[in-house]
């Protein structure tokens, strides 16, 4: 990080937090007004992830003079707002209630909504309607989670996608070669949903990430073109299409929800496709849309 985004940064952020803590009180008396709350509602169990430094490979298809590269590694420093994650993926029961209410589409399922099994076979338009009737069900504010935040909840759990070719190689074949070995030696796992707890937590108390259920992340698809010095020279963004995270990333369009009939899943699908969400108080939720990525 260079001396002067440094600078930038410690005479933006005072700025931006007085701005969007400047209706923090406002909001916290509305949220008292928020809708109908539904007492037998409750949500999942949670973790609190401190701001801590962390490294990951970003998301995203990155390519320089053309050819597919690895994504660069990001440093993220330890600072910022705590995370506030549920610690399972939603459960089979918590979304039936959402379908209950007509809120949510019916899941694809042979046996009745279990309460200690994750949901499966969501698509993010699933996950987003589920958390719009969560928050409006409890007073409270969730959300998907991004991919950097889910790689800041998993920690080592969290996958790096990297294959490890030179990256000034000019012969597309070597890195086919790479990818057709690393997808080879992958192995296959039983897709049948196991009760919560069974694929063990990281180190934060994130629980069954990187297990037989991949999750929908907020963080729309993308493809950078890299300049010589790493930067990203053009981006293209396709929202539409989103980052799901687990064993590896994998791209999926959000209406999919059998992960194997397609959806741009990039390499070996997804065994399920499954989400958790974050809550924000109400003044964070405020915040965080006067913050931008790099808080």
């Amino acid at each position: 990080m260079t001396t002067g985004t440094s600078s930038i940064r410690s005479i933006a952020l005072p700025a931006i937090l007085l701005v969007a803590l400047s209706g923090g009180v406002a909001s916290q008396v509305k949220s008292l007004t928020f809708a109908a709350r539904d007492s037998s509602v409750e949500s999942s169990p949670t973790i609190s992830v401190l701001p801590h430094e962390f490294s990951y490979r970003q998301d995203g298809e990155f390519y320089r003079n053309g050819f597919a590269v690895d994504a660069p590694l990001l440093k993220v420093e330890g600072k910022g707002i705590p995370l506030t994650i549920m610690k399972y993926q939603v459960s089979e029961a918590d979304y039936e209630r959402c379908v209950e209410v007509r809120r949510c589409n019916p899941a694809d399922r042979s046996v009745s909504a279990r309460s200690n099994f994750p949901a499966t076979g969501m698509s993010f338009d699933d996950a987003t309607a589920y958390a719009a009737w969560l928050s409006e069900a409890t007073g409270e504010q969730w959300r998907l989670p991004t991919d950097r935040e889910m790689a800041m909840a998993a920690g080592e759990k969290f996958p790096d996608d990297a294959l490890g070719v030179d990256t000034d190689t000019t012969n597309p074949a070597i890195r086919w070669l790479a990818d057709y070995d690393r997808e080879t030696r992958r192995k296959p796992m039983d897709a049948r949903p196991q009760p919560a707890g069974s694929f063990g937590e990281a180190e934060s108390g994130l629980a069954d990430f990187a297990g037989n259920i991949w999750e929908w992340t907020s963080t729309c698809h993308r493809r950078v073109e890299l300049g010589s010095n790493a930067g990203a020279t053009k981006q293209d963004v396709a929202c539409g299409v989103y980052v799901t995270v687990g064993r590896h990333r994998s791209p999926m369009s959000s209406f999919v929800r059998e992960p194997k009939s397609g959806g741009c899943a990039v390499g070996t699908p997804p065994a399920n496709l499954g989400f958790r969400l974050v809550r924000d108080e109400p003044w964070l939720a405020r915040l965080r849309r006067h913050l931008p990525d790099w808080i």
